[in-house]
């Protein structure tokens, strides 16, 4: 860590970018997406770093999209004010735009506006994407299947008004009410979800014969609109299809059920991504590049862990299903924290990842992890996992694993509280 550490300061524009050249150089040439995991919602630095990070990403290594942990569809809208169109405030995409709540922190706002007012001189290929890659559902409630079938419905009929209809009609009174599928009681009672419902079980179905259809008219649907059109389209109703598996899981009453549906949201979120990949890939100069942010617990290589009460909840996550997908294409840098007296979070124990990190000069530093090898497997198997949080439940340490599971960590030493965030108890 002494030797091979890059210091930096967020406070120095120059440091930081030679910081990040220097990460970059290391990195193959043909990565396309870099994951920038959080050990925490609720670290502010972590998102202004994250900001600073895809900027000099934009301006000196050609990355022109942005994805962050947040709902697939309803970022669509964020996208639209980035890149001009639809309203003339952020105000009116802060809500709709984002999941979990995080359009009302502020640097997600800087973000956008950032992204906003480049765009305004770029060229079009140029130009700045923003995106969500987290599937539409949360540990409180899941969405109902209604806005992404919708929107590959309206595509449909706008092509074929007969084969629209003739879907809608067989789909919409399946759909129900939007209140049933989103229960918030149903992720820790299957009894009241609907998931596995007759209604439910016959949407599957017929879910399944509308993307068939799409896919069987793909160039006849191509033709008549653009491949771009066509892609995002059935793509969104890809979406529907795992949504509703979702639900069925949900509904389930497996002995692993919850694990199974973290395994299945991560993979959601692992497939929007090499998705939006695809996008980029075709639509900028030299290929895409895609930054991706999001938890540690989502972006890294190995497996997840949650203690929930008595339970160990063990799943693959979006970075390990990355890992197969794409392999050296995909890069991982994990966060730590120091300490944060907002999210109650001490000085590190003895020992912990977390307490070398910090005793590396710098209030901020990259260091390269190589993915284990070469380091004393001894010691690092003796690595104590410092204390986590009381406060703020979103909050990961380190654990030995991370440095198998992260190409690059990225140590903060002091971080406080997300501005606009809400009140932690």
């Amino acid at each position: 860590m002494a030797r091979e550490a890059i210091q930096f300061s967020m406070d120095s524009t120059n440091a930081f970018h030679a910081a990040v050249d220097k990460v970059m150089a290391s990195l193959w040439t043909e990565v396309e997406i870099i994951g920038l995991g959080e050990p925490l919602h609720g670290g502010e630095e972590f998102l202004l770093l994250r900001n600073r990070l895809f900027a000099r990403l934009v301006e000196a290594h050609g990355f022109r999209a942005i994805a962050i942990e947040s709902s697939f569809p309803r970022c669509r809208v964020v996208n639209e004010y980035v890149a001009g169109l639809g309203t003339e405030s952020y105000e009116a995409v802060a809500e709709s735009g984002f999941s979990h709540g995080f359009g009302a922190l502020e640097a997600n706002r800087e973000l956008v506006e950032w992204m906003r007012v480049y765009n305004v001189r770029a060229d079009r290929r140029e130009q700045l994407r923003f995106y969500g890659f987290d599937s539409p559902t949360e540990m409180t409630h899941t969405d109902s299947p209604r806005v992404v079938l919708c929107f590959a419905l309206d595509y449909l009929a706008a092509m074929d008004g007969r084969s629209g209809q003739l879907h809608r009609e067989r789909i919409d009174p399946l759909l129900g009410q939007d209140a049933d599928w989103e229960n918030p009681a149903a992720m820790m009672d299957p009894a009241k979800s609907i998931g596995l419902s007759p209604a439910a079980t016959a949407l599957r179905i017929a879910t399944e014969d509308f993307i068939s259809e799409l896919r069987v008219r793909r160039p006849e649907l191509v033709a008549k609109s653009s491949q771009e059109a066509y892609l995002e389209a059935i793509h969104y109703a890809v979406v529907a299809r795992q949504l509703l598996n979702y639900h069925a899981g949900v509904a389930g009453t497996s002995e692993h059920r919850l694990a199974e549906l973290l395994g299945q949201r991560d993979a959601m979120m692992a497939e929007n991504l090499t998705t939006l990949v695809s996008r980029e890939r075709r639509r900028t100069p030299g290929g895409g590049k895609v930054l991706a942010f999001g938890h540690n617990s989502h972006l890294k290589r190995g497996t997840a862990e949650w203690q929930l009460g008595p339970q160990l909840l063990t799943w693959w996550p979006a970075g390990a299903q990355l890992r197969e997908m794409l392999g050296a294409r995909y890069v991982v840098i994990g966060s730590a924290v120091g300490v944060s007296e907002a999210n109650d979070i001490g000085e590190p124990e003895a020992g912990s990842l977390e307490a070398r990190l910090t005793t590396v000069p710098g209030p901020a530093k990259f260091i390269p992890t190589h993915q284990g090898k070469g380091l004393p497997g001894a010691e690092v198997a003796s690595l104590p996992t410092r204390s986590s949080s009381v406060k703020n439940s979103s909050y990961f340490p380190l654990t030995r694993q991370s440095v198998v599971d992260f190409d690059w960590l990225v140590a903060v030493d002091s971080v406080s509280y997300n501005r606009g965030g809400p009140p932690l108890p």
